[in-house]
């Protein structure tokens, strides 16, 4: 490539759109364009002189003039993965009457929204705890809400009374209401592009949208009972359902056609998702277990039994390389993808997890439970970190935002309480 390096720069990893590694900024043609390079092997013992060498192997960008800042970089990831964060209470906010249903941040993490039994979704400002936005208009519990991450400039709600809308997150303006379940919607989600929003329902089917005309694109059935979570891949090729008949489906997108039937657990699925690649997809079911299917064949590749109750919740973290399981037996554990090992049992919670993820620099575990606290956890050793306390009752939803410096918790209690970075504050 004949192009001339113009600048780099550092993406701090992760979330499901960002991957652990680097930009590289440049012009061909007269126009800027990027090119990511991976670094998901990357780890705090990585020689970074070394790396480079193999970075300038084979990408032709990397002159000798960068060598040093591409290893200042590579540095700089490394001090983000080797830091454990801690936390203080920054604030707690009331923000329903009626229980809440869900919660989430927006990219940058500096609004989040929540939804409720009062039938409303609410936009907030995280750094005030202030009310932005009050999205009026469906007439049962919403059940379902999210940020078309990474744009953030629309949300989705998914309602009890069967429909979705789509709102402007400016304004609060109701865009679109998207009729044609014939039961409660109880799961959705943006694409990566923010072109379609799929919708999970218990009347056993999903159904596809385009985001920008508020129409139905496609009805994906195959399972025999209600849909309890979907997920797109990260490239938006591929949507995997999971159902509480004890299956699983992969849906191509494009054609709008079923790719595999999942089946081989014997409780409802409680969670499915796709790692980074889209080679692996994780599911946990109330069978206690969580599962490992191949993406392409379908076939599963580990069953990890580790714990003596149902299995909650379940996630990768970003580079798709660990598997960390919450159950309602206390504990979490965390498992190596590609040897199905046991890494670290994550063990104090005296009731049951019912939410888990990984931060974004992937080195710290994330878990909300029914004892009232969440807890932060060493990845590597299994260690308790921090507890964060101060929620009355039990606590069923929690997430990082994108820098990995902001906590958002929430709780029956109808409550969300926001944490930030002591390094940050």
């Amino acid at each position: 490539m004949n192009s001339n390096v113009c600048g780099l720069n550092f993406i701090n990893c992760i979330s499901v759109f960002c991957i652990l590694g680097i930009i590289l900024e440049y012009k061909q043609g007269g126009s800027i364009k990027t090119k990511s390079i991976d670094l998901l092997d990357l780890t705090s013992d990585t020689d970074p002189e070394e790396l480079v060498v193999e970075i300038q192997h084979s990408e032709p960008l990397i002159t000798q003039s960068r060598v040093e800042q591409v290893k200042e970089l590579i540095h700089r990831l490394q001090q983000k993965q080797a830091h454990n964060r801690s936390f203080f209470l920054q604030q707690e906010v009331h923000v329903h009457l009626l229980p809440l249903t869900n919660v989430g941040f927006n990219k940058s993490g500096s609004r989040f929204i929540t939804g409720s039994y009062d039938r409303r979704c609410r936009v907030w400002d995280t750094s005030s705890g202030q009310q932005l936005l009050s999205l009026e208009g469906h007439t049962n519990i919403v059940a379902a809400v999210a940020f078309n991450i990474p744009y953030g400039d629309k949300i989705a709600t998914g309602s009890f009374d069967r429909t979705c809308k789509l709102w402007c997150a400016q304004t609060g303006s109701c865009l679109h209401t998207l009729r044609g379940h014939l039961a409660e919607i109880r799961c959705l989600a943006f694409n990566p592009q923010s072109t379609l929003v799929a919708t999970g329902s218990t009347d056993a089917s999903a159904k596809l949208w385009n985001v920008k005309r508020g129409k139905e694109v496609a009805t994906l059935k195959g399972h025999s009972a209600e849909i309890l979570s979907l997920c797109f891949n990260s490239v938006g090729s591929q949507l995997v359902t999971g159902s509480s008949d004890q299956t699983l489906a992969v849906w191509d997108v494009a054609t709008e056609s079923l790719v595999h039937m999942l089946a081989g657990h014997a409780g409802e699925i409680s969670n499915a998702q796709f790692n980074w690649d889209c080679s692996l997809i994780v599911s946990g079911s109330l069978d206690n277990t969580c599962k490992l299917w191949e993406a392409v064949s379908g076939r599963c590749v580990a069953t990890l039994a580790a714990h003596t109750e149902e299995v909650l919740d379940v996630c990768f973290d970003s580079t798709g390389q660990l598997v960390a399981i919450a159950s309602a037996d206390g504990t979490a554990s965390v498992f190596n993808a590609a040897t199905y090992e046991c890494m670290a049992r994550l063990e104090g919670h005296e009731g049951e997890i019912s939410k888990i993820c990984f931060s974004p620099q992937g080195n710290t575990i994330l878990t909300a439970s029914s004892d009232k606290t969440a807890r932060l956890w060493d990845v590597q050793t299994g260690g308790c970190l921090q507890i964060l306390t101060g929620h009355t009752l039990e606590i069923f939803s929690c997430a990082f935002n994108y820098e990995g410096d902001t906590i958002i918790t929430g709780s029956a209690d109808n409550t969300c309480q926001i944490w930030r970075c002591k390094d940050e504050a």
